[in-house]
């Protein structure tokens, strides 16, 4: 389930979009913002299904080393604990998620070196080794394994990184907020559980979706009049001087705080100085604070700054 900070980032590379590419339809710009978002969620399956996949490959390995000349005593007898992982059972026989791979072509097919890399490094990490030499045998702990591989092992593996990154550029941005949605996945999967368990939806209701459209829409409908505000606000600065990020955030902010009553301004203030730390350059955060800050103050005055209930406003 994606956040609202999230939803604002993916706005403002779909903004940045428009402007380095006018001739480009608003249909288009708003149908490949959807489809940013959406891919959020199926690289969160990427993250599921790599699972099966590196048992797939360890599985087959142990096959294979039961067939070589002279096999040791440990080759022909095993440790099957991690193949033999009840919630990687239930990942790669779920059928949400096996209809999502379909719809949504998620496919690790001839991929064999990566996954045979992507075990060995598993394999190799403590957190395997305690897993794997530990004699207990219970759905907590192979749970309690597969979520410590998600949130340490994959949000830490350069590997990982490099090739989701590869397959799509993109995803860099989404990786963390993917990782968190396959976690929270599998955090609700039960012992003995039903495969029909649903994925989580990728909103966390219709406002979500609203939120994102309209700030996208009102934020282009708006243009003239948020940059008009923030030359005045310029002084002795000349607008093409400003970076276009710091831009498109203040006209972002200025969306927020004009035409959505139910945000407050301390939110929406706080939200577009953290993004422009993460995604301009050091001083941003307070420039565009301080140039909000004025233009606060005029829409005031003006009385369109209209927020619906007590504190909202400040």
């Amino acid at each position: 389930m994606v956040t609202r900070r999230y939803l604002r980032i993916k706005v403002l590379q779909a903004l940045y979009a428009v402007e380095k590419n006018p001739k480009e339809d608003f249909l288009t710009s708003e149908k490949k913002l959807d489809q940013a978002i959406q891919n959020c969620q199926i690289l969160s399956v990427y993250f599921l299904t790599l699972l099966p996949e590196i048992v797939h490959y360890r599985t087959l390995r142990l096959e294979e080393l039961k067939e070589k000349n002279n096999p040791t005593a440990e080759d022909l007898n095993p440790n099957t604990k991690f193949i033999d992982n009840e919630v990687i059972k239930q990942i790669e026989e779920n059928k949400s998620i096996q209809q999502f791979c379909v719809n949504h072509y998620v496919d690790w097919s001839d991929r064999y070196d990566f996954i045979a890399q992507m075990y060995h490094e598993i394999a190799n990490s403590e957190l395997f080794i305690a897993y794997f030499t530990t004699p207990e045998r219970s759905y907590k702990e192979d749970k309690e394994f597969v979520l410590n591989v998600l949130s340490k092992l994959f949000a830490e593996s350069e590997l990982l990184h490099w090739f989701l990154e590869e397959k799509n550029v993109h995803w860099f941005d989404d990786y963390n907020d993917a990782l968190l949605t396959a976690y929270k996945n599998i955090e609700r999967f039960k012992e003995n559980q039903s495969n029909q368990l649903t994925l989580i939806p990728l909103f966390k209701d219709e406002d979500e979706v609203t939120f994102y459209k309209d700030l996208f829409r009102k934020t282009l409908l708006h243009n003239a009049d948020y940059q008009k505000r923030i030359d005045e606000k310029l002084q002795h600065w000349e607008s093409e001087r400003v970076m276009d990020i710091d831009t498109i955030l203040m006209k972002m902010a200025m969306c927020e705080l004009t035409q959505f009553p139910t945000i407050p301004v301390k939110v929406t203030i706080n939200e577009y100085i953290e993004l422009a730390k993460l995604y301009s350059s050091r001083k941003s955060g307070v420039f565009i604070n301080g140039i909000l800050d004025n233009i606060i103050t005029d829409l005031k005055n003006e009385g369109l700054l209209n927020k619906m209930g007590r504190g909202l406003i400040n």
